[in-house]
């Protein structure tokens, strides 16, 4: 489950942080603006919870929602009551006012829980469950996309793919002859899917093959750039906190 928190006044946001891990959930990101809070969400994958103070620095955080299209679910906190109606026409879960009382957040978060829907019971085929049991400690990868063009169903080789990238909430695929496909679902879906010996996330925006590599550069801020045979839109840089691992990889 991811958890952010939206608020101007970062002693409040630490504080809030310190309370809602107190219940036994991590907060992966704090933002304090309406303007931070766009270009975020603009370039991440969307929070579980979104814990969002009414009045920021410059503006209203409704704002945020006038830009960018949010899902999540949202508990707001603020001091002021005023804006009660218009918070509960979004994906509201709760309207807690400062001071936060803790057991008030308590309830709040509890409410969020109950709203997740339950997973469904897994229904396998007789071939699965058969090669499950000929190999129970094998697991398979993808081979291939079914990717929609059109009218047509176009099937993509792993072994053809770049690598795989995501932008403007889209996952895109681009091939080693320099096609491009939108992908269903996410890159962080695609990571449980393909193997880990030939495919690594060198940050939030990229995923690519090793046998896509053509040169490898030092970077700036301790990181690298990756050098692809056919993607040229940006560079594509390995992210710092990934650079340790990216190495380990390629070895």
């Amino acid at each position: 489950m991811t958890i952010i928190i939206i608020e101007d006044e970062k002693p409040s946001a630490r504080l809030l942080q310190r309370k809602v891990e107190k219940l036994g959930f991590q907060i992966t990101t704090l933002l304090h603006s309406v303007e931070e809070a766009i270009h975020w969400f603009r370039n991440n994958s969307h929070p579980d919870l979104i814990f969002l103070d009414i009045q920021l620095s410059d503006g209203l955080s409704f704002e945020i929602f006038d830009a960018v299209e949010i899902k999540s679910a949202i508990i707001f906190t603020t001091a002021y009551d005023e804006y009660a109606l218009r918070a509960f026409k979004l994906n509201s879960i709760d309207y807690l006012l400062k001071p936060i009382d803790e057991d008030d957040l308590e309830v709040a978060v509890n409410k969020f829980k109950e709203r997740q829907p339950k997973p469904e019971p897994i229904s396998l085929d007789f071939e699965t469950i058969k090669r499950m049991l000929a190999n129970p400690d094998v697991k398979t990868y993808k081979k291939r996309f079914a990717i929609k063009t059109g009218q047509h169903l176009k099937m993509v080789a792993i072994d053809e793919v770049e690598c795989f990238y995501s932008e403007n909430k889209g996952t895109y695929l681009h091939t080693l002859e320099n096609r491009t496909y939108l992908l269903e679902g996410t890159l962080e879906q695609l990571e449980t899917e393909l193997d880990p010996k030939d495919f690594f996330r060198i940050s939030r925006k990229f995923i690519i093959q090793m046998k896509a590599i053509k040169d490898i550069v030092v970077y700036s801020n301790s990181r690298l750039k990756v050098i692809l045979p056919t993607y040229k839109e940006e560079e594509v840089i390995v992210s710092r906190e990934r650079v340790s691992d990216f190495k380990t990889w390629i070895a």
